[in-house]
């Protein structure tokens, strides 16, 4: 939420400081008539509105830095996941007794694939994959897909299986600078 805030008025600043930079240009093109500003304010405020584009670019780039930060946290947080789900699944398929073949059919199985789509992915008849769809089910002590797949999410959701969350570092709070600048 403080970065969508920190968006809006870094994007209000900036169109704000980019149209008084223009604004006389642009009265001046469209022939609208405008009392002049005397030169010393006119700097002043040019000076402010150059201010306060470095000032919106310098926000940008923490923004961008800190959301750049979270989504490299967050892949290496799904990278760690699905590893312990591999991990996760492999052990279960080395304590059913799985056979190779059923290794492929139930990981297939798992990632959702029908019975015909695991059928030509491996080159076999739809009846050899459903003899060993039958045969992990009964190995695992499920009776379907679902119950197989829940086996895995419910081992996931055991707190020793999640990856642990990092300490967050501080967010810088823009106000007292907002307060600077305007």
């Amino acid at each position: 939420m403080r970065d969508l805030i920190a968006l809006v008025v870094l994007l209000f600043v900036q169109i704000l400081c980019a149209a008084f930079l223009v604004g006389e240009t642009l009265l001046t093109l469209l022939g609208i008539q405008h009392r002049p500003l005397s030169w010393e304010v006119k700097e002043l405020l040019e000076i402010g509105a150059v201010l306060g584009l470095a000032f919106g670019a310098a926000l940008g780039v923490t923004v961008l830095t800190r959301s750049l930060r979270r989504q490299k946290r967050a892949e290496d947080q799904l990278r760690q996941v699905s590893g312990a789900f591999m991990e996760l699944m492999q052990k279960r398929f080395h304590d059913w007794g799985l056979t190779s073949a059923e290794k492929d059919v139930a990981l297939f199985a798992i990632k959702g694939l029908s019975t015909q789509e695991i059928a030509a992915l491996r080159g076999t008849a739809e009846g050899t994959v459903k003899a060993q769809t039958n045969a992990i089910y009964r190995k695992s002590g499920v009776t379907g897909r679902p119950q197989l797949l829940s086996l895995f999410i419910e081992d996931l959701m055991d707190d020793d299986m999640l990856p642990q969350a990092e300490t967050r570092e501080p967010v810088p709070d823009i106000e007292p600078l907002l307060r600077a600048v305007g």
